[in-house]
């Protein structure tokens, strides 16, 4: 389906290809050193099965019913296609981005052999490796082979979501008879195979060496073709259909529903070589797909081995083909977090400063007499939680301790169901939240009781609770002991517990009924201060959009000359720079070492910001069908800091990637001369004083300065003219909270002031935006003090 020029829609799943494809790219940057460059081929595979696994088998299941029950044909709500349009261009697109993930692979085995590790040519054999192969196959591998014939005396087995077999025609002995003979390459086998000789590794992997040694097993006068092949399954379960016998408990039937998701239709059939047009015609046949379903491919049908190859490598010492060693940063010994967040509230960036200061909360938490409770929700946990054990810590001490696990975090399912089992019998109370909600919140809540009354800290994030993440994610971690979040928190345990929904906030955004209307309220607000003809922005990082309603407000904004900036790493289902309707809107993706995960709303009226971090993208299913919560930041210290970071993800030049107005992406490269800046990297000099800066927090100027290599290997990139740095400087002088803070002053009587007074660069083509004139910030003194004075009277009363 073609798009029509002044469209400014682009559909959901064609966008996500898109961000695969950039992350595919990084597989050929030789900017990104060796080892991480096959880890992100791997990456790139692993994201495109779990596309196929729960995009292409809801879109495949949904055009089945429309085609055979004659549904009424549901059209998706921007680009108004249907489901099987979708289907169909889906398929063509994923079809070139396999031409290119070959074509990457390729180089980078060429890559590898040049740095000494060689992956065995079975097709091009010396007498003695053909032995010495044909040797380990029949030892190591024969052994564990189990063959099977499907024929008209044997059935067709059941070919297991995502492993490889080894397919072969076979001849009959009666005339024009054929039989097809089949082994698994069991995911238990032993997958890569790695030898020393001549100086250098080499490593071969299983698959293809049964595949060349078909004929030992099958007799080489009765194979006609041969091939590797990989099918991958719908697992889009749908949870509502277990639901029907509530007698029986959730943790059941989410255990059913994922036996059931092993043996969901085939979506996909990967075949490696080609061609074997007779082996793909009879599994088309049995799996009932078509032959615009097969993707035939060059490289290995699993790129996962990478992993381990990748670890290999780093075991042997090869510093030199990975990103340099970079670890989160940790506080003072001495750090306490639920002292520190007495005086002020508490912002945590990682990966680049560590969870452990959170952790060591809880666990303290665990053993304060005077902590009563501790509730939070768990979405995504990591195998050896250390959060999960000090909630099971503190209820066996007599804590009362409230978990909320989402047993439906997609692909979790199963390690949620397990560690509810063991909060449970540690003694915490276990809720499941809602039915047709998923509870994607980042919320916990610490209430404590003293002869003063009741306190409470409570944090909000961006990301999972799970440490293994933590340092992988880019996430914010938001803690205060500010009361009336506190009330807040609780009031959103409490309808969680009855499953009930949150319809009243003020500092906090709760979805569904208070998170897209009062986004939505911010950007009115700041249209309206456009049409004053202030100097009106909006910067909005996240992992993606899609919602209808925000996307026409973008517009809408736009169009009244509201300069927009736009971090938005996956799906984005709204193009920049359509003549006339979002001129003023412009959007650049980070992919880079770390996956992009924090959200941060900002709205600029020309006078005052107004900061939010959040759970939720904006996304249809964050807005509209998910619990999701977020928070205003109101101290002008962690304001000034969530603005400082929007502002060097901006500069990135190295990690970023803007989108034009075909909604094509162009990777931005610093002009000549100018300094590389890497949005990621530079955090670690951003933050590097940020557990004992007593004055302030403010950019540092070394930080503005100069950016860290992106790696060892980095290589100069080549001058070229780039809109990046300008946009930047214009975002700059419109969020005028980006400027360093005055150099004193008290942190609570702190005024925000403009001192970077340029006028705004008018972006092009953007007539309708008007030049900034210098303004003087006047943000409300914030209330923490206020607060705390009115909180003591209440509590004495």
């Amino acid at each position: 389906m073609i798009m029509s020029d002044d469209t400014i829609f682009i559909n959901r799943e064609l966008s996500w290809l898109d961000f695969n494809r950039r992350v595919l790219a990084l597989g050929k940057d030789k900017n990104v050193p060796l080892a991480e460059r096959v880890k992100f081929l791997a990456i790139y595979g692993s994201n495109l099965d779990e596309f196929f696994m729960v995009r292409v088998g809801s879109l495949q299941e949904r055009a089945n019913l429309e085609q055979e029950q004659g549904k009424k044909v549901k059209r998706e709500n921007k680009t108004n296609m249907s489901a099987a349009e979708q289907l169909t261009a889906i398929m063509p697109k994923t079809a070139q981005l396999q031409e290119e993930c070959d074509k990457y692979y390729a180089k980078a085995l060429e890559a590898l052999a040049e740095c000494g590790w060689r992956k065995v040519d079975l097709d091009h054999l010396s007498k003695e490796d053909e032995h010495f192969w044909k040797k380990y196959f029949q030892t190591e591998l024969f052994p564990i082979l189990s063959p099977q014939i499907v024929d008209n005396r044997h059935p067709f087995p059941f070919l297991r979501n995502k492993e490889i077999y080894l397919g072969v025609l076979l001849k009959e002995k009666h005339p024009a008879g054929q039989s097809l003979g089949i082994i698994p390459i069991s995911s238990q086998m032993e997958r890569m195979h790695v030898v020393k000789k001549d100086g250098e590794t080499q490593f071969a992997l299983t698959e293809e060496l049964v595949l060349h040694f078909a004929a030992s097993i099958f007799g080489k006068e009765t194979i006609q073709e041969k091939c590797l092949f990989r099918v991958t399954r719908n697992a889009d379960i749908d949870v509502k259909e277990g639901m029907m016998d509530h007698d029986i408990d959730y943790r059941e039937i989410m255990t059913e529903l994922l036996k059931r998701r092993r043996k969901l239709a085939a979506v996909r059939l990967q075949i490696t070589p080609a061609p074997a047009p007779e082996v793909e015609r009879l599994l088309c046949n049995r799996l009932l797909l078509t032959h615009k379903r097969v993707f035939e491919q060059k490289s290995p049908l699993d790129l996962s081995f990478f992993y381990k190859l990748t670890g290999r490598m780093e075991a042997e010492g090869r510093p030199e083909l990975f990103y340099p060693a970079a670890r989160p940063m940790l506080p003072p010994p001495d750090y306490d977090l639920a002292a520190e967040v007495q005086k002020h509230d508490v912002l945590l960036s990682y990966p680049y400063q560590s969870i452990r200061p959170f952790i060591a909360m809880l666990k303290k938490a665990a053993h304060d007499p005077e902590v009563i409770s501790i509730k939070m929700t768990l979405y995504r946990m990591a195998r050896e939680s250390q959060i999960v054990q000090a909630l099971m810590e503190a209820a066996e001490n007599g804590k009362e301790v409230v978990a909320l696990v989402e047993l439906r975090a997609r692909f979790d399912e199963q390690n949620n169901i397990d560690w509810s089992k063991q909060l449970e019998s540690a003694g915490c109370t276990v809720i499941y939240g809602f039915d047709d909600y998923k509870v994607h919140s980042k919320l916990t809540l610490i209430t404590k009781k003293s002869k003063e009354g009741y306190s409470y800290i409570t944090q909000i994030g961006t990301g999972n609770y799970n440490e293994k993440t933590s340092e992988l994610y880019t996430d914010y971690s938001f803690i205060t002991a500010d009361h009336g979040i506190g009330e807040e928190a609780s009031n959103v345990f409490q309808n969680l517990a009855v499953q009930k929904l949150t319809e009243e906030s003020d500092r906090m955004l709760v979805a569904p009924l208070r998170f897209k209307s009062v986004l939505l309220e911010e950007m009115d607000r700041v249209i309206a201060a456009a049409r004053m003809g202030r100097p009106a922005s909006m910067i909005l990082k996240n992992n993606s959009i899609s919602d209808r309603d925000i996307i026409l407000k973008l517009q809408e904004a736009s169009c009244a000359g509201v300069r927009i900036d736009m971090i938005v790493r996956g799906i984005c289902c709204v193009r920049a720079g359509v003549p006339g309707k979002t001129e003023n809107l412009h959007i650049r993706s980070l992919v880079g070492r770390y996956l992009e995960h924090g959200r941060i709303y900002s709205f600029f009226d020309g006078a005052h910001t107004r900061i939010y971090i959040a759970s939720g993208d904006f996304l249809t299913r964050n807005t509209e069908c998910r619990v999701e919560v977020g928070v205003r930041v109101e101290d002008p210290v962690l304001v000034r800091k969530l603005t400082d970071i929007l502002q060097l993800q901006l500069r990135d030049n190295v990690n970023a990637r803007e989108m034009r107005p075909d909604g094509s992406y162009q990777k931005v490269k610093p002009a000549e001369g100018e300094a590389l800046v890497n949005g990621q990297m530079g955090m670690y000099e951003l933050l590097k004083n940020d557990w004992t800066q007593p004055e302030p927090w403010r950019l540092s100027a070394a930080a503005q300065e100069k950016q860290p290599e992106p790696s060892a290997e980095a290589e100069k990139p080549e001058p070229a003219k780039t809109e990046a740095a300008p946009a930047a400087k214009q975002a700059e002088a419109s969020h005028p909270e980006s400027a360093a803070a005055p150099e004193s002053g008290d942190r609570f009587d702190q005024l925000e002031q403009m001192v970077n007074h340029k006028k705004r660069t008018e972006p092009q083509p953007a007539p309708a935006a008007k030049p900034i004139k210098p303004v003087v910030v006047e943000t409300p003194a914030p209330r923490s003090r206020l607060k705390r004075i009115l909180d003591f009277f209440r509590l004495r009363r």
